[in-house]
């Protein structure tokens, strides 16, 4: 149940985000083109956000409500402080496709975090380098997979985001991430950058 409660809000949270950029009506039929789910979770997502009076249903079109172009605006420039972060070591497609997987697990602090680090990015070290139980920041994640990227991320691990290295194992290190407890290998650890200062 949790699970589709996380797929659902990202769900909802891509539909807000397709109408904030487009800012206009767009049909059911793009939105599901462009959210790769299936059909029943963007129909729960449009009934849900509905119901919430962010949206409205025009036939095969929906369009953001006053409340929902609020909404949708607070997720765009979301998209658009983390795509625009990545666009400094990735391209434009790879930093985009980054912000998308971002954008769904991150908040309001680590934004504010992420806007402070366009300046420090260079200064990051790898976590390997990290002195135990000291409370640093990460600033970078340079592994080119995206599925793994992508995993690091929705375990807490990402720009922004305060960690502390709780130990060292061979060939792994143990990470402190909000509440849970992480172990990484030491491979991808080294590209997990991070600062001890901020």
């Amino acid at each position: 149940m949790v699970e589709e409660d996380n797929i659902l809000r990202i769900v909802k949270e891509d539909i807000l985000r397709i109408l904030g950029e487009e800012k206009k009506k767009v049909s059911m039929k793009s939105v599901k083109e462009e959210i790769r789910v299936s059909h029943s979770y963007i129909s729960d997502a449009i009934n849900a956000l509905g119901e919430e009076k962010l949206i409205s249903v025009e036939g095969d079109f929906i369009k953001l409500t006053d409340n929902g172009q609020d909404k949708a605006k607070d997720v765009v420039e979301k998209h658009l402080v983390l795509e625009n972060y990545f666009k400094k070591i990735k391209n434009k497609e790879e930093a985009h496709k980054i912000a998308h997987i971002l954008e769904h697990y991150i908040f309001g602090e680590v934004i504010k975090n992420i806007r402070k680090l366009s300046t420090l990015k260079e200064s990051g070290v790898p976590l390997t380098e990290c002195k135990l139980r000291k409370e640093v920041m990460v600033v970078d994640i340079t592994i080119p997979d995206n599925e793994l990227f992508e995993r690091i991320i929705s375990m807490g691990v990402f720009p922004g985001e305060k960690i502390s290295l709780t130990n060292k194992i061979p060939g792994s290190v143990i990470v402190r991430a909000g509440h849970k407890k992480l172990a990484i290998g030491k491979d991808i650890a080294k590209e997990i950058k991070i600062l001890e200062q901020y």
